[in-house]
């Protein structure tokens, strides 16, 4: 039986087992009173237990007093954005994100339009304890419908105003597009088709049944690499279930890895407003050459969208994200959002006037190791106990998990906030001195 993971970064389990629709009203129920009682907007990627997760999240909310507006199948950042613009108090989004397909969640936002902020998101999960005080027929919530959502991100993100829409529709770029069968194909292969784009869709039903192993990591992507080929395309998207991490495959039908989502984004929109930039700890060191090159400063967070877009509202950054291929465009919302990455990624293919492979290039280049150590959860404090042991005769930081600073390299191990697993992430000069180190690291925590 799996565990349930109950944590800051909200509800996880794999449905029938430790997550069950008895479960979820439970939670969502605790949210609304939480949330005041008040109006709650619900969204959910196209999870096949998505409809039943509804349902219980619905009289969850409504058998607490509180207004639910249904969105429908949408994106995540869909939900964020149109909580962001209601008078609704909060939000609940039901996915999973790049999980697997047995796997459902409930991600809890803020009145504001974004995840829970750290302090709070404490908060309710210590209400979790309380009862939960239900109340009469006569003051229960009522239960209505906005089709319009996913239409409203679309026009904010048309509305991007260092974008020359014009020009991005004269160039009538071919574009494939690979939604896994998430939310994405509702929202991606429109937005493609309003900058002008003649768009080929690969997995664009949101039949919550993935093509393939969701996550868009390169060894997942091989069907868009032969797509882009065989079409003769300017250029491959990749997104998660729940659309707010990008992955992009060159004109060549090369992926490029997540880690330059952001780093093009950043090339980009650094040359149109200046400002400092924010990025977490796992992120690549190339975003440091970046902020050079257009002399403003980096600021690195703990891993967690939540806590770079926080960040970035603070310093009034005009890009950020995370090298998982989330990018934050602040014109729409300080939320990871893959449809906006795509906007960026299209005006900057536009005004340059070169193929992705040739931006790409434009960067600089370092090597990313990642793997996943895969652990009882009992067993999870005692291997990080061993880095600091491991890794005595060099440089710690410990704001999130532990990251090892070496020479022209680093190591970030952190335990997951969604899995049971500790999350190994390597950056060097080179592929091979990557893996390299990646593996004895490994080997060094599980011996």
């Amino acid at each position: 039986m799996s565990k349930l993971m109950v944590s800051v970064s909200g509800i996880r389990g794999i449905y029938g087992e430790s997550l069950t629709a008895e479960i979820a009203l439970k939670y969502a129920a605790h949210f609304g009173v939480f949330s005041g009682r008040e109006k709650i907007i619900v969204g959910r990627d196209s999870r096949v237990t998505g409809p039943a997760m509804f349902n219980a999240v619905t009289a969850g909310l409504m058998s607490v007093g509180c207004d639910v507006v249904d969105i429908g199948v949408v994106s995540t950042p869909t939900v964020l954005l149109a909580v962001e613009e209601s008078d609704a108090m909060g939000g609940i989004s039901i996915t999973a994100s790049h999980n697997s397909a047995e796997w459902n969640a409930m991600k809890f936002i803020g009145k504001n339009g974004m995840f829970l902020f750290p302090e709070n998101a404490k908060a309710l999960v210590s209400s979790f304890q309380n009862e939960v005080d239900y109340i009469g027929w006569d003051k229960i919530g009522k239960l209505s419908k906005d089709d319009n959502a996913t239409e409203r991100h679309i026009n904010k993100i048309m509305n991007i105003s260092y974008l020359n829409i014009n020009e991005i529709k004269a160039k009538k770029f071919k574009v494939v597009i690979d939604s896994v069968n998430g939310a994405g194909g509702l929202i991606s292969p429109k937005l493609l088709k309003d900058f002008g784009c003649e768009v080929i869709e690969l997995n664009s039903e949101p039949t919550g049944i993935f093509a393939h192993t969701p996550e868009p990591l390169n060894k997942n992507l091989t069907q868009l690499e032969k797509a882009v080929k065989e079409h003769n395309a300017d250029i491959g998207f990749a997104t998660d279930p729940d659309v707010d991490r990008l992955a992009i495959v060159d004109e060549n039908g090369n992926c490029l890895g997540e880690e330059l989502t952001l780093l093009l984004s950043e090339n980009f929109i650094l040359s149109k407003i200046k400002g400092d930039i924010v990025t977490n700890l796992s992120s690549s060191m190339a975003s440091e050459d970046i902020a050079e090159k257009f002399g403003v400063k980096i600021y690195r967070t703990k891993v967690g969208e939540i806590n770079v877009g926080k960040m970035m509202m603070e310093i009034n950054s005009p890009v950020g994200g995370e090298g998982n291929g989330g990018i934050i465009c602040p014109e729409v919302h300080f939320t990871r959002d893959a449809p906006a990455g795509m906007a960026v990624i299209l005006g900057y293919l536009a005004e340059s006037g070169k193929t992705v492979s040739e931006l790409a290039n434009q960067i600089p280049k370092y090597y990313f190791a990642k793997n996943k150590i895969k652990v009882d959860p009992s067993k999870l404090d005692n291997i990080m106990a061993k880095v600091p042991e491991i890794f005595a005769d060099y440089e710690l930081n410990t704001t999130d998990g532990i990251k090892i600073l070496g020479d022209k390299f680093w190591i970030h191990i952190r335990k997951s906030g969604t899995e049971p697993i500790i999350r190994v992430y390597v950056e060097s000069e080179t592929a091979e001195r990557s893996e390299q180190i990646c593996e004895e690291t490994i080997e060094k925590l599980v011996g």
